[in-house]
């Protein structure tokens, strides 16, 4: 059911402020950069071993990421759960009881196709499932 962890997503002021720290002092690799326009975000992903860091910087007050950096701050934001038929995993939560934020999949960063779940069915924790398409290297 569950691959690995695909990325972890980092709530962010700014990227270009927050960027030397992960690509210089941490040296990982920048994969690239790309804004969402459906989630008012900017996202870079950074390469850490077989997974990734996801940097979400808001580009709205409207986006869901500035109010979580309103809330809580920078910070982690959540963890990508890498899947295969992501409908179907969709489908095993919501009869796992698991509250699920999307009830169908929708188009994230890298074409890839994303669904959270709820945190308050994860113990405190927002998950993403993420499915990409085969060969997708972001």
């Amino acid at each position: 059911m569950i691959k690995k962890i695909d990325h972890i997503g980092i709530a962010v002021r700014s990227l270009e402020e927050v960027l030397p720290f992960y690509t210089n002092v941490l040296q990982l690799e920048l994969l690239g950069v790309e804004e969402v326009a459906s989630q008012k975000v900017k996202v870079a992903f950074l390469k850490l071993g077989e997974s990734k860091l996801e940097l979400l910087e808001p580009l709205s007050s409207e986006s869901p990421v500035a109010q979580f950096i309103e809330k809580r701050g920078e910070g982690i934001h959540h963890v990508a759960l890498g899947v295969s038929s992501i409908e179907d995993r969709i489908q095993e939560m919501q009869e796992r009881g698991v509250r699920m934020i999307d009830e169908s999949s929708r188009l994230g960063a890298a074409g890839a196709h994303i669904a959270f779940m709820h945190p308050k069915s994860a113990h405190g924790v927002l998950y993403e499932l993420c499915e990409k398409k085969l060969g997708a290297e972001v």
